[in-house]
C-alpha cells in the first residue's frame, strides 16, 4: 500500500506530490493547477500513433494507452471523426434497459484499462501522480439516451421527466459499474480519481 493505505505496492515512489497534498487539503508552497483536454489530439506523436489503429484498438492496448496516456454496458459505441464519441442505438424506451449488460460484469471486462494504468504508472517512474478518470453517470446516461454529445441534452432530460423509474434504473446501473471501475483504478495505480 502507498503511505496514505490505498492503492497498491511496488511503484516508484512519487517525487512530486503537490497535486496530491492539495487535493488532500493539506498546506502547499504553491497551488497546483492541473489541465487536461482530449489529450495529444493536437501532438503529431498522437495523431501518428492513431493513424496505426482505430480509436477503440487504442483504448484496448495498454502499450497504446501508456503511449497516448466504453464500449458502454453492451452498447456499441463508435468515435466519429470531429464528433466524439456516438451510439448507434441510443436507448429510447424503458425496455432497451435490458439490453444492458449487468454492472458486476462491466469492471471484469475493462482489464485492459488497469493493465494500461499499471503501465503508466510504472512509466511515470514517480515524476508526477497518476489521475484516474471515469464520466459521472448523467453524463454517461445523457450520451446513451442522445446517441452522442448533446449541448441541450433535450432526450435525456424528456427521459428523465417521462421515464423517473426507469431513470433511477439507468443512473443505478450506471453509478454499480462505476464504483467497482473506479476502486480498480486505485488498485492498479491511479493516485486520484
Amino acid at each position: 500500500m502507498e503511505a496514505n493505505g490505498l492503492g497498491p505496492q511496488g511503484f516508484p515512489e512519487l517525487k512530486n506530490d503537490t497535486f496530491l497534498r492539495a487535493a488532500w487539503g493539506e498546506e502547499t508552497d504553491y497551488t497546483p493547477v492541473w489541465c487536461m483536454r482530449q489529450a495529444g489530439r493536437y501532438l503529431p506523436e498522437f495523431r501518428e500513433t492513431r493513424a496505426a489503429q482505430d480509436f477503440f484498438s487504442t483504448c484496448r492496448s495498454p502499450e497504446a494507452c501508456c503511449e497516448l496516456t466504453l464500449q458502454a454496458l453492451g452498447m456499441e459505441v463508435t468515435m466519429v471523426p470531429g464528433k466524439g464519441p456516438s451510439f448507434p442505438e441510443p436507448l429510447r424506451e424503458e425496455q432497451d434497459l435490458e439490453r444492458l449488460r449487468d454492472p458486476e460484469v462491466v469492471a471484469s471486462e475493462l482489464g485492459y484499462v488497469f493493465q494500461a494504468i499499471t503501465l503508466t504508472r510504472q512509466r511515470l517512474a514517480g515524476r508526477v501522480p497518476l489521475i484516474g478518470f471515469a464520466g459521472a453517470p448523467w453524463t454517461l446516461m445523457t450520451y446513451m439516451v442522445e446517441g452522442g454529445g448533446s449541448s441541450t441534452m433535450a432526450q435525456a432530460k424528456r427521459w428523465l421527466y417521462q421515464r423517473p423509474q426507469a431513470s433511477h434504473q439507468l443512473l443505478r446501473i450506471l453509478t454499480d459499474a462505476l464504483v467497482p471501475y473506479l476502486v480498480g483504478q486505485v488498485a492498479a495505480g491511479a493516485q486520484a480519481l
